[in-house]
């Protein structure tokens, strides 16, 4: 398996979120804010059961219980960065981002919303 992602610098994080709250966030902006708020999800909920995809930045397993290690896990959480950041941030619920499809949830532990918003 990949080695864990690693929150990113501050900083950097300030910069592209303020891009991003402006309107106007670039590629490498929403790269580094999925990845970082991955590593921020994987420090709050440490496990294996649950795999969160952001495509094409980045997956991580989270969430502690049955653990896979070969073909589709058993719980599957999917959605594009733009939705990530906003539940990361706070600016988006759980329930909200499921009932709008803006979330696909599959399997058992996929209700994130004890872990968020993530800062």
């Amino acid at each position: 398996m990949a080695s864990r992602l690693r929150p990113a610098d501050p900083a950097d994080v300030a910069d592209a979120r303020a891009r991003v709250a402006a309107g106007s966030p670039e590629h490498t902006d929403l790269r580094l804010l999925t990845k970082h708020f991955l590593a921020l999800l994987e420090e709050r909920a440490p496990g294996r059961s649950v795999e969160v995809r952001v495509p094409p930045y980045a997956a991580v397993q989270v969430v502690e219980g049955v653990r896979h290690t070969r073909g589709t896990p058993p719980a599957v959480i999917e959605t594009d960065a733009e939705t990530w950041v906003a539940l990361a941030t706070g600016a988006l619920a759980w329930p909200d981002a499921l009932a709008g499809g803006r979330v696909h949830a599959s399997g058992e532990r996929t209700d994130l919303s004890p872990y968020l918003p993530l800062d």
